[in-house]
Formats: C-alpha cells, structure tokens, sequence
C-alpha cells in the first residue's frame, strides 16, 4: 500500500493542489484539504474497485473534500454575497494572490478572481475542463455526473464568466478614458 500510496501522491499531488487551491482560493488551506483527501485515500484505497482511472478518483475525493470544506465553513451563497461589493457593485478583493499569480496579466488576474462567484458546480466544471485540461467524460466522472451535465454547466459558467469578463472590459475603457480626459 505505501508504494501506490507514495506512486500516487508523487503522480498527482501537483494536479490535486491546483484544484484545491483554485477551489478555496487559499494556500494553507488548499494545503490542509490536500491532506485530508489522502488521509481518505490511505482509508479508503482496500475498496477502490478500479471501475474508473485513479486518477478520476482521486479527483473525486478532492472533490467532496471541497464541499465538505465549504459546508463546514459557511454557506456557499453567503461566501459570493460577502464577495461582491454592494456600493460599488464590483468583487471585493480577497486575500494577497499568490506570487506565482502576481506575475500574470490583468485580464488573467482578473479572470480568477471572477470564477469566485460562479456556482459551485460551475467553479468545479471551469476546474476541471481548463485547468486541470479534464475530457468532458473525465470531468462527468470525477463529479458523478451524466456528460449532458457537464456540458450544460460549462455552457453557463463560460456564459457567465464571458459576461463578468466584458463588464470589467468595459469598465477599464471606461476608467481609461477618464484618465485621459484628466
């Protein structure tokens, strides 16, 4: 057990941290989760009967691990409305970015910060299919989820992610004219 435990982590400890971390938008606690998610692997590895790829279902653990996290910690609906700004009708900005995220342009910056407010199930889709580049059926597996599923929530979260990204386009012109005009 502690050579596939050891092969497993070695394999995809990485990929696990990016979720995590992109799902908690927090280093020490994306750290934290990752533990848990294989202290439920060493418990849990015996019943693991092979019917989808490791991989899949590491992710999977991940995946409830993060929920688990989110629903012992605050609603996930109270966490969006804490986020956005009423008086200014913008996203508040949350804890320093990491460093490696301080080096990427506005509008990448910018894009991360706007999955915070997309759905649960909409964050984990944009996850899974962009970032950690999961198939559609990889992704309908490691959620437990049919593809049409999948398929429909990306829909909407990139319709939604396209529409806070266009505002914020438009804001900047905006912004900039100003400037100018001064």
């Amino acid at each position: 057990m502690d050579s596939v435990f050891d092969e497993l982590y070695k394999k995809y400890h990485h990929d696990v941290f990016q979720f995590l971390f992109y799902m908690v938008s927090h280093k020490e606690t994306a750290e934290d989760l990752m533990q848990e998610v294989y202290i439920r692997v060493l418990k849990s590895y015996d019943r693991f009967e092979g019917k989808s790829a490791e991989k899949t279902w590491l992710f999977s653990i991940a995946r409830n691990v993060a929920i688990d996290h989110f629903r012992k910690h605050k609603n996930w609906k109270d966490r969006i409305m804490e986020k956005f700004d009423w008086s200014k009708q913008q996203i508040k900005a949350d804890d320093s970015l990491p460093e490696e995220l301080a080096i990427l342009s506005e509008e990448v910056q910018h894009l991360y910060k706007v999955l915070k407010v997309c759905t649960l199930d909409q964050k984990m889709v944009i996850i899974l299919r962009y970032i950690q580049e999961r198939s559609i059926i990889e992704t309908a597996e490691t959620l437990g989820w049919t593809e049409s599923k999948v398929k429909t929530t990306q829909h909407r979260a990139l319709k939604a992610l396209k529409k806070h990204m266009e505002e914020w386009s438009r804001e900047e012109e905006y912004n900039e004219k100003k400037q100018l005009e001064r």
